[in-house]
C-alpha cells in the first residue's frame, strides 16, 4: 500500500456497532451491545409506548474521506425497537477516498423496528456510499426512511462536485422485495430531468412492512392534501406486495422532514400496533 494511502487509512476514523434486543419480562431489553471506535449508544429510553427508543451516536458529528460506519441492529422475536440519531449525518468534502457508512438491519417473527435516522448532508465535494440491507422474517413488522439533501444551499454549498452511491435492500425470509440504486455524479442529468430528481435539493423514502391497499389508500390522501403545488413537493406511493414504497422530492429539508413524520404518524397505529410517539431527541 501507497505511504499517503496509509497515512490515510490511518488518519480514518472506523466506526462498528453491534447491537441486539430482545423481549424480556413483558418489555423490550438491550441483550447485548458492542462497539468500536466512534459509534455508539447510550441506555435506551422508554417513553411509555411499550417501544425501546435507542439514539445512534457519533460525536464527530460527520464523515470525511476514508471513514467508515457500520451498524448491526438485531431485534429478537418480541422486541419492539425505535432507532434514530440526534442529528443529520454529514458528508463531508474528500478529495480522497469515499466516506462509507452501512447498516444492517435484523428483525425475527413477532418484532418491530422502527429504523428513523434524520437527514444525510452530502456537503459539495463529497464521495458517499451508502449501504442499508434490512432482512426480515415473515410476521416481521418494519417502518424506516432515508432522506438525503444535496449540498447546503443557504451557506452557498450548491453541490457542485461529488458523487454518492446509495443502495438500499429490503428482504423477508430471503426473497428482496425491494432492491433500490441510486448512483450519481454531481452535474448528471439525473439530478435536473423531471424523470430524476427534476432539480430538488432533497429526496426522501418511506418504506413501511407489511401493508395493503387499506392503508395505501389514506397514505395517497395525505399526500394529496400536502402537495397542492407540484412546483413544490412531489411524492408517489405504492405497493410492492406487502411492502409500501413512498418516495418524495422536495426543495427543503425541514419540509421533507415534517412530511415523513406526518407519514410515520399515519401508519404507526396500523404497523406496529402504537399510537405516535416522537423521540425526544428530535424536538431539542
Amino acid at each position: 500500500m501507497p505511504v499517503e494511502a496509509t497515512a490515510q487509512r490511518q488518519r480514518s476514523w472506523r466506526g462498528t456497532l453491534a447491537l441486539r434486543f430482545a423481549a424480556r419480562d413483558g418489555r423490550t431489553v438491550l441483550a447485548e451491545r458492542r462497539h468500536e471506535g466512534p459509534l455508539y449508544i447510550q441506555q435506551p429510553f422508554f417513553p411509555g409506548d411499550g417501544v425501546c427508543h435507542a439514539y445512534l451516536l457519533h460525536p464527530p458529528g460527520g464523515l470525511a474521506g476514508g471513514d467508515e460506519l457500520t451498524l448491526d441492529a438485531r431485534c429478537d422475536a418480541g422486541a419492539r425497537v425505535l432507532l434514530t440519531t440526534p442529528a443529520a449525518t454529514k458528508f463531508y468534502r474528500s478529495d480522497g477516498p469515499a466516506s462509507v457508512q452501512r447498516q444492517r438491519l435484523n428483525v425475527a417473527a413477532d418484532a418491530t423496528l422502527e429504523w428513523l435516522p434524520l437527514e444525510t448532508i452530502l456537503f459539495g465535494g463529497s464521495r458517499a456510499a451508502i449501504e442499508t440491507s434490512v432482512e426480515l422474517a415473515p410476521g416481521a413488522r418494519f417502518i424506516g426512511w432515508e432522506q438525503l439533501s444535496l449540498g447546503r444551499p443557504l451557506s452557498g454549498d450548491r453541490y457542485a462536485a461529488g458523487w454518492l452511491e446509495q443502495r438500499t435492500r429490503i428482504s423477508v425470509a430471503g426473497e428482496p422485495l425491494l432492491i433500490d440504486t441510486l448512483r450519481w455524479r454531481a452535474g448528471d442529468r439525473l439530478l435536473g430531468a423531471e424523470w430524476g430528481l427534476a432539480g430538488f435539493g432533497v429526496c426522501g423514502t418511506l418504506q413501511v412492512f407489511p401493508a395493503n391497499a387499506r392503508l395505501l389508500a389514506p397514505i395517497r390522501e395525505l399526500l394529496g392534501a400536502v402537495t397542492p403545488s407540484y412546483t413544490e413537493l412531489r411524492c408517489a406511493a405504492t405497493l410492492l406486495g406487502e411492502l409500501l414504497v413512498v418516495r418524495c422530492l422536495a426543495h427543503s429539508a425541514e419540509r421533507m422532514r415534517t412530511l415523513l413524520e406526518e407519514l410515520w404518524a399515519l401508519v404507526r397505529s396500523a404497523v406496529i400496533g402504537c399510537a405516535p410517539s416522537a423521540p425526544r431527541i428530535w424536538r431539542t
